[in-house]
């Protein structure tokens, strides 16, 4: 009930800032391309996560691809900033015997791996998606920028940046699946093998 002479206004909403948006719509892309991919997830459902209507998604996105490509952006800024952080933190003065600033970039990661199974996924997705031209030749640019940025880091023989980055695969492999090690004789391959070989 309002006395004379007043009136009720109701409290306007506070009006979110288009840059606020579209980042809170890469983030929901990450976690929902990271679980259905490209295909798979419809943008609706990231739009119901952040509050928005589909239309002002592709308001701000032209298309489904370019809010897909710019989660897997975001996907590899996370890699390279976490790769940034290790070499900027690492003092050889203290460092473990036999530590060098790409191992200590390699642990960095599996510690992201470990704590953000999202990235981990939606480069998965990332790479599935390559059968689309524009989407295979943006990920190759984002994948050799990376290569590029670990090289500038760390300043480690071509050798061993190929080595770097073909364990960092096998890391990805093994983390999708659950496993610490893709080794032929480890616990869990003999486990299931001999299952195989049993059924």
């Amino acid at each position: 009930m309002t006395t004379p002479g007043t009136e009720q206004v109701s409290p306007r909403r506070q009006r979110v800032p288009a840059a606020q948006r579209r980042d809170a719509l890469v983030e929901a892309a990450v976690h929902e391309f990271a679980q259905g991919g490209l295909h798979g997830t419809p943008v609706d459902r990231i739009a119901r996560r952040v509050g928005v209507a589909q239309p002002y998604v592709f308001s701000l996105f032209g298309s489904k691809r370019d809010l897909f490509l710019a989660a897997v952006d975001r996907d590899f800024e996370a890699v390279s900033e976490t790769f940034s952080r290790a070499a900027a933190e690492f003092d050889p003065t203290t460092a473990e015997p036999d530590m060098d600033v790409l191992k200590a970039m390699g642990r960095a990661y599996v510690e992201l791996l470990s704590s953000d199974r999202d990235y981990l996924m939606l480069q998965h997705q990332a790479y599935a998606a390559c059968d689309d031209e524009t989407i295979r030749d943006h990920v190759r640019a984002r994948y050799a920028g990376l290569v590029r940025h670990v090289e500038r880091l760390s300043s480690a023989e071509p050798e061993r940046i190929d080595e770097f980055f073909r364990n960092g695969m096998w890391l990805n492999v093994a983390a999708a699946m659950g496993v610490e090690d893709l080794s032929v004789g480890c616990e869990w391959i003999r486990a299931e093998g001999l299952s195989a070989s049993e059924s």
